[in-house]
């Protein structure tokens, strides 16, 4: 099914936003869901979320996976440097090889809103406009900008763990 992605639509990359103060750790081990970073005992110099948001992943199982966006901007990032977890932001850029894994999971909106729901590939290709993500639209539209405005809501969660391989640092 990634294939489909590949042969309709041109991701170059994925993004993860983290505080700048967050990337020794992330160079030593990869992204890390907050789940793993628990079971392996893991120091975040700047954690992204708050103690509700926190609460809410592991309620979910989503402290399970770690959080993909499809641009370089995100409301959440906008939240956290908000209320103060990140001081200064930095977007990793993913490889988009990262869609080849078979476990991942993607939501419509943020992934822990209520009633967020969490899709197979297969769902996600039938249910978002991966058109306004991946292919040439006109962002000047006004129906374009409402599209991508959706779009920028969604997240693509990986099951425990990015390797340091598949992230780019600069």
């Amino acid at each position: 099914m990634a294939v489909i992605l590949y042969s309709k639509f041109t991701i170059t990359h994925l993004y993860h936003f983290t505080d700048v103060r967050n990337i020794p750790s992330i160079k030593k081990f990869g992204l890390l869901s907050h789940a793993e970073l628990q079971r392996q005992s893991v120091e975040v110099a700047a954690p992204g979320g708050n103690d509700w948001s926190h609460e809410e992943d592991q309620r979910r199982g989503l402290d399970e996976y770690v959080h993909l966006c499809f641009f370089d901007q995100h409301p959440m990032e906008y939240i956290a440097k908000k209320d103060g977890h990140i001081v200064e932001t930095t977007f990793l850029k993913v490889s988009p090889e990262i869609l080849k894994n078979s476990e991942l999971r993607f939501t419509g909106e943020v992934a822990n809103k209520s009633g967020s729901k969490l899709l197979t590939l297969e769902q996600a290709v039938d249910l978002l406009d991966f058109e306004v993500i991946g292919t040439r639209t006109d962002w000047r539209d006004s129906a374009i900008q409402q599209r991508l405005k959706a779009a920028k809501k969604y997240e693509v969660l990986v099951p425990k763990a990015i390797p340091a391989n598949m992230i780019s640092f600069t």
